[in-house]
């Protein structure tokens, strides 16, 4: 059985274990291409059960996928995103603070370090990276599953040799704007999703769409396989294990004809 069919076997459990128990489900974390074909499992199927994919907030990029049984109701489609507060008590925040005027660290820091605990991947969503202000450390939210943030608390105190201060916070704490984020000016030949990838990550063209063809390329939580996709400012490009970016403006063009793009890189 390779990975995919595992993946598919494991959301049949979870699909059976909410209609036959009448519960709530879920299951681990996914990436975005492991998102894309439990989305399209359950979309091709009538399942006994209603189902959502939920990563702590509204932009996630690694959700889990979650089963529920008739009598826990789903937000409406007119209202303001939110889940069921069942659903939210499936994830915690680890709040990690850093001291000020130490080395910053990264996404990569962060979890190098979780791992390094023994922890899988799929028990961690996304990193939330803040930058470091004049009166504090940098830091990170980190949203993992309810089961392993006492764990964590418990035994995650360091990141490489930055000693770390961690607390365990209900998910309606989230901070998402505070990331750290830089600015990357660049020109580009055309908004094609190749073209992007390639300046926003520092690539060359071919290895950008070696990429996006791999299935580690997604925009706006979607995975993209399409090298010549357009991409619009305000897209969201995730290069898994590269890192996030946003097309925040597109401007003129510079002498040589090339599209003036602005990227907000999240380090």
């Amino acid at each position: 059985m390779n990975r995919d069919e595992l993946l598919l076997a494991r959301l049949e459990d979870k699909i059976q274990q909410a209609s036959d128990n009448y519960m709530l489900t879920a299951g681990d974390f996914l990436d975005m291409h492991q998102r894309k074909i439990a989305s399209d499992y359950c979309k091709s199927r009538k399942l006994p059960v209603k189902y959502l994919f939920y990563g702590g907030y509204q932009d996630a990029e690694r959700c889990m996928p979650v089963f529920l049984p008739d009598y826990i109701e789903m937000p409406g489609a007119s209202e303001s995103w939110q889940v069921p507060e069942e659903v939210a008590d499936l994830v915690r925040i680890v709040r990690v603070t850093a001291p000020r005027g130490g080395r910053i660290l990264t996404h990569r820091d962060y979890l190098g370090s979780l791992l390094a605990l023994g922890l899988d991947r799929e028990v961690t969503g996304d990193i939330l990276v803040r930058k470091q202000g004049e009166k504090t450390g940098g830091g990170a939210d980190i949203i993992v599953e309810t089961g392993v943030a006492q764990f964590i608390e418990m035994n995650y105190d360091k990141a490489g040799r930055t000693n770390l201060n961690v607390e365990i916070l209900p998910i309606d704490k989230l901070e998402t704007g505070v990331q750290n984020i830089v600015q990357k000016h660049d020109t580009v030949a055309s908004l094609r999703l190749d073209n992007i990838v390639s300046s926003a990550f520092a690539l060359s063209r071919a290895k950008a769409a070696e990429a996006i063809r791999r299935g580690i390329v997604s925009v706006n939580s979607m995975e993209a396989l399409k090298v010549d996709q357009e991409i619009t400012e305000g897209d969201r490009i995730v290069l898994r294990g590269k890192g996030k970016v946003v097309l925040a403006e597109t401007g003129g063009r510079s002498r040589k004809d090339r599209i003036i793009v602005t990227f907000h890189i999240y380090k």
